[in-house]
Formats: C-alpha cells, structure tokens, sequence
C-alpha cells in the first residue's frame, strides 16, 4: 500500500458532493460585499474574519450553524451569488476536483428583491463561467430546511425540479435534526422523487441512527449527508452497505459539531472496511477552515488510508455523482485514466 502523501493527494481527480455554498465564501470577498452591501461583520481584515468564522468553539451542531447568519448576509444578490459560486468552483478546480454539488437553501436567499427562480439562475451562471474557464463540471442540490414548514420543503422540491436538466441534480433536507424529523417533509421527498429528482438527507450528525433511518426509509434518500452515527445501528449500517446508499463522509465538520468525538475515531474507516459507499467532502470549507485536499490528507493521517484506498473514495464519488448516467459515465471513465497513470507511477 502507497502512503497517500499531499502531492497524490492535490493530482488525485476528486469530487465535491457535499459543500455547502453558504459555508464556502472566501473571507476577502465576503469583506468586500459587505462593504458593497453595507452590512456589518465580525471584523475589519481578512485575517481576523477567517479566524472568526472557523467554528472551533462550537457544542453541538446548533452552535455550529450560528455562523452562516453572518455569510447570508451578503448572498442576497444576483451578483453576489454568482461571484461565490464562481469562486467556490475555481477554488475546488485548483486542487482537482472535476466535479462539484454545491447545495443551498435559496428560500434564504430571498431576504432581498430575488425570486426563488433568479437564486439559482446566478449560481448556475458562475459555475457556468468556472466550467468555462476551468473544466470542471457544477451542478446544484436545493436544500429545505428541517425547521421551516413542510410546505416550504415542497416548495422548495417543486423549484428544484422546475430546474432539473437545467442545472439543478438533487434535493436535499439540512438543518437542526433534534426534534425535526426528516418524515415531516416526507411530501417535499415524494413529490422530487415522483419527478426523478434523486434525494440526499442530513441524517445522523446533529442526532442518531434512527435520523438516517427516518431518512432511508420514510424519505427514500438515496444518499445520506454526514451519517455519522449510523454505526450505532449494526442492522441498519449493513442494510446501507448492501444497498450501496452512498455516505457523504465529512470528517472536520463532524469533529466541529461533536458528532464525531475526534478525528482517530471517525467511522468513515469501519464504513470503509465494512463495504459501504463512502464520499469524501469539505461540508464548509470557510467554517472548518479546509479544503478538499486536506481533508483526503486528515484521512490518510488519522484514519490510515493508503493512497490506493483514496482513490477508491475518489472513485466512489464519481459513481455517486446525481448525474444522468451517460455525464457520469464519461467524467468516470476520464477519472479512472487519471487514477491509472497515477498508480502506475507510484508503483514504478
């Protein structure tokens, strides 16, 4: 097995499943939209902001969500909107992601004079210029939000599926899970599904296994966002793992928001070994201060991950991807190329 160094790592074709476009601001564009926008932040230099949005202080996931007021602020504009998504694309293109979901919840981007409709036409302008420019391929997943109504969740589903085939992959349900079960937007899930939408759940991060199994079963997700606390469940880990619903594995965040008590005793190894389909992802790259890179690094040095292992996980995000099965197959297939050079270099 090849020990899976930062220069491996960075070449490694990678995808980006699970990020967040309001926890993936850069701080200095921040600082500067708030200016443009007139809106207060936290501090006055980039520096000193970025270290105030790295959650290293939070309790719990509620603790942890506090700091996206701070980034909404500034997206609720068509331009800014665009400017982020574009950011965030070319930023993930730098360190060899060639395919990127960003998700986002657009009825909190609504604050301002934008319809739902013009919340994802700008982000989908911006990865359009990012793909121009740098080859890599962007889609988004609409979010609803646990604690909002549920038939916000299905309006929200029915603008997702109003831009499927246009842009728009997959829907998705985040936010606080204790005390909101995902089965209350069950309609939100049945209605994207009824239309071929695929379905992601934030299940087991912010609460136990029976959250992803409220999500599995009563909601149909196909894959599960962070699962963290699946492993508390051996009959239900292994129903996931014969199953193959893809883990949307995000190690920083899960320390960050205690669901995972440190980075050494992170299940995405047991998941790993035991068969089931792990993806791994930054969450938010400005809140837990990472990039994708690192976060392949964290799994090689906490988890012990050889570079082989690492691309089988990059591989399984290429074949998880919410993609029409012919897009998946060609960015699969130029993935695989990519991953045989490389083996076959370090195998030299």
């Amino acid at each position: 097995m090849t020990v899976a160094t930062a220069d491996l790592i960075q070449r490694l074709p990678k995808t980006e499943l699970h990020c967040h476009l309001d926890g993936c601001v850069r701080p200095g564009t921040l600082l500067e939209l708030a200016a443009e926008y007139n809106k207060p932040m936290p501090a006055d230099d980039t520096e000193s902001l970025a270290a105030y949005m790295l959650v290293d202080d939070a309790e719990n996931l509620e603790d942890y969500l506090e700091r996206f007021s701070v980034t909404l602020s500034v997206m609720q504009t068509a331009a800014a909107l665009e400017r982020i998504t574009y950011e965030l694309a070319e930023d993930a293109a730098r360190e060899g992601v060639r395919y990127l979901e960003t998700r986002y919840a657009p009825v909190l981007n609504v604050r301002g004079s934008l319809s739902l409709e013009e919340t994802i036409e700008a982000p989908l302008r911006g990865l359009a210029r990012a793909q121009r420019e740098y080859g890599i391929v962007g889609r988004i997943i609409v979010c609803a939000i646990r604690n909002m109504a549920p038939e916000v969740s299905l309006e929200l589903a029915r603008l997702a599926v109003g831009y499927k085939d246009r842009g728009v992959v997959g829907f998705d349900l985040a936010g606080d899970e204790i005390g909101n079960r995902a089965s209350r937007h069950k309609d939100a899930f049945d209605y994207a599904r009824a239309h071929d939408l695929p379905c992601t759940c934030h299940a087991g991060e912010g609460d136990g296994a029976e959250s992803v199994r409220d999500a599995v079963h009563r909601c149909g997700a196909c894959r599960i966002g962070h699962g963290t606390r699946l492993i508390e469940d051996d009959s239900l880990t292994q129903y996931v793992a014969d199953r193959q619903i893809t883990m949307e594995c995000c190690l920083t965040s899960n320390v960050q928001t205690r669901a995972s008590a440190s980075l050494d005793t992170h299940p995405m190894r047991t998941y790993f070994d035991r068969g089931l389909n792990v993806a791994l992802s930054t969450d938010n790259r400005l809140m837990s201060g990472v990039t994708l890179t690192d976060e392949y690094q964290k799994a090689a040095k906490y988890l012990g991950f050889s570079f082989e292992e690492l691309c089988t996980v990059a591989r399984n995000g290429f074949a998880s991807a919410f993609l029409h099965e012919n897009e998946r197959r060609v960015l699969l297939a130029a993935a695989d190329q990519e991953i045989a050079t490389l083996l076959e270099e370090v195998r030299k």
